[in-house]
């Protein structure tokens, strides 16, 4: 998996057509031919992006539009879409969100084919969500135990002799196993982070029927080696993440001379081929090569 996460002051200078202190408007067409441009190069190598809601809801309207843009243009490349927006309220919100975000085309205004979600609201509000997915053939994936280091506040508090994010996992994995596909895995998964690898392989023994969304891999630290555990024997069950180590590559000593910013795609190629190769060599997912 590819992550947009569109950062202004890291674009090409190319692309950087607004300046030093381009407008929202500028800014928002900036990201959207920034990420059309990655989508052109990883969409034959990768079967799913996540672009970051964030970077471009910071931009207000034109942002949005330009989220909408990137969407569309990774499904009609062939990939598949995870819109990295970690929402979630009760009740009717909840049901809204589901709605607004879920199911590709026509099916729901955003067009996504899964949305990452935030469980502490409890149960009931991720029943809008799952139902949702279930109903348009979407799906969620609910944090659990996410990449960053302050993530341990909250998640790993002992409730009942065990640690909070055991807690949400066993919950995501019934919530999984009563959505479960012909693929084995069901419509509901679970984020867990490269840079807790002993967790990451406790989770994956205790939610075998989850899919696994597994951040931090290249510029937070996770390597290869320490998301092999994420893959079920058959080389499936995990999707592994990278942003800023494709996106910005160019800027990479690894890439730098030899491509330099006017190749910057190039440079993501040679990052998207580095991790696929790291991945065939590290993880059971080698078992898919050739399938």
């Amino acid at each position: 998996m590819v992550g947009l996460d569109p950062r202004y002051d890291l674009l090409p200078s190319g692309l950087r057509s607004g300046g030093s202190q381009p407008g929202l408007g500028a800014r928002a067409e900036a990201f959207a031919a920034f990420c059309r441009g990655v989508i052109d190069v990883v969409a034959p190598l990768v079967p799913i992006v996540k672009p970051q809601a964030a970077f471009f809801e910071e931009l207000g309207p034109a942002g949005m539009a330009s989220l909408g843009e990137v969407i569309r243009y990774a499904q009609e490349q062939g990939l598949l879409v995870v819109v990295d927006g970690k929402r979630n309220d009760i009740g009717s919100t909840a049901a809204a969100y589901a709605a607004g975000y879920l199911g590709r085309g026509d099916t729901s205004v955003w067009g996504a084919d899964a949305l990452t979600v935030s469980p502490y609201l409890g149960d009931d509000s991720l029943s809008p969500f799952v139902e949702t997915a279930v109903r348009r053939g979407a799906g969620i994936f609910v944090l659990v135990k996410t990449s960053n280091p302050g993530g341990r506040t909250f998640q790993d508090l002992i409730a009942d002799g065990r640690p909070m994010y055991e807690r949400v996992g066993a919950m995501v994995e019934k919530l999984a196993a009563e959505t479960v596909g012909a693929c084995g895995y069901g419509a509901v998964g679970a984020v867990v982070g490269a840079t807790y690898p002993e967790q990451l392989a406790q989770l994956r023994r205790q939610m075998p029927h989850t899919w696994l969304l597994v951040p931090g891999y290249g510029s937070q630290g996770g390597t290869a080696k320490q998301v092999a555990a994420a893959f079920d024997d058959r080389g499936l069950g995990a999707v592994i993440n990278n942003s800023r180590g494709i996106l910005f590559a160019y800027r990479d000593g690894r890439y730098a001379q030899e491509f330099g910013e006017s190749r910057w795609q190039a440079a993501v190629e040679a990052a998207t081929r580095r991790m696929i190769d790291e991945l065939y060599a590290e993880t059971p997912a080698a078992r898919l090569r050739g399938v």
